[in-house]
């Protein structure tokens, strides 16, 4: 039988890239809620101590381990080295409480921090760049796995990296682990089993988003950000939106997925009460998880 985890992201208590769309609450309330909701995982976030002397025992407290964690990567304009600097601390942290990976965001050029950027002026490479791109991926990814930690590469709204198109390059040109989420190839108009197809054997992570299909059909991509959209509930967990994560979770089951399955799904925390919305994806998930035949490891 295979197995699988679920764990949650901590941005649906605290958003990263527009901090007053937070709930205000503490790193130990987070977690409390997460446990209380049935998950066993967090990832990382800004309220995160990174170094396992503080962290260890608060994790230990509500049984969560760490189940990932957003690194802001700058690899497509920058420095190998550079890199691996910046990296470190996260790194040594992530080995120390037995992280499964790093999920690698690439942020240069990318616009989905910027409130009034439109989603239309998200950067876009040519082939020669992202397979000059992919190669220094590719080490990198190399020499993270060597060190202990691999990394799983995130394809995102407003990136270099968000259609499906540019995720067929960038795996086509890279050795690269991938994150698959659902949510974002939904909202970049992918489609989500023709990416499990195509890249299965090299998704090491999964993000649980869901998309809210009426909100996305309604924005207007060259005037409003992604945060726009994501003020306007563009997002939700798994269950309250319009994918079919039984069918997803069976896509990636039938390709032999074992591993994290992780609710990351920024939105209001006022007019969506996170510990209500992890409630509500935690029973989706385990429902669809039964379907698929997983054994939930708690």
């Amino acid at each position: 039988m295979l197995k699988a985890k679920l764990g949650i992201a901590p941005i649906a208590w605290w958003n990263d890239d527009l901090e007053e769309l937070s709930d205000d609450v503490s790193l130990d309330e987070c977690l409390r809620q997460a446990a209380q909701a049935g998950l066993t995982g967090m990832e990382t976030g800004r309220r995160f101590p990174m170094n396992e002397a503080e962290l260890g025992p608060v994790l230990a407290q509500h049984g969560i381990s760490v189940c990932g964690g957003w690194f802001s990567g700058m690899l497509l304009d920058g420095d190998i080295e550079a890199e691996k600097e910046r990296i470190a601390e996260q790194m040594a942290l992530f080995k120390a409480v037995d992280a499964p990976c790093i999920v690698y965001g690439e942020v240069a050029r990318s616009v989905q921090g910027e409130r009034h950027t439109p989603l239309a002026q998200k950067p876009v490479i040519t082939e020669a760049e992202m397979a000059a791109y992919g190669r220094k991926l590719s080490d990198f990814a190399d020499w993270c796995a060597a060190e202990g930690m691999p990394i799983a590469y995130h394809h995102h709204m407003a990136a270099a990296v968000e259609t499906e198109a540019e995720l067929d390059l960038l795996m086509k040109h890279s050795t690269v682990p991938l994150l698959f989420d659902a949510g974002h190839m939904a909202f970049a108009g992918g489609d989500v089993f023709r990416v499990i197809e195509n890249h299965h054997a090299r998704i090491l992570h999964v993000h649980t988003k869901d998309v809210r299909q009426e909100v996305i059909s309604g924005l207007d991509r060259s005037g409003e950000s992604f945060l726009d959209a994501v003020i306007k509930g563009a997002f939700t967990v798994p269950g309250d939106g319009s994918l079919d994560f039984e069918a997803i979770v069976k896509a990636l089951a039938a390709k032999g997925y074992e591993g994290w399955f992780v609710i990351e799904a920024e939105q209001d925390p006022k007019a969506n009460p996170p510990l209500d919305m992890a409630i509500k994806g935690r029973a989706e998930l385990k429902r669809v998880m039964d379907a698929a035949g997983y054994e939930v490891i708690s």
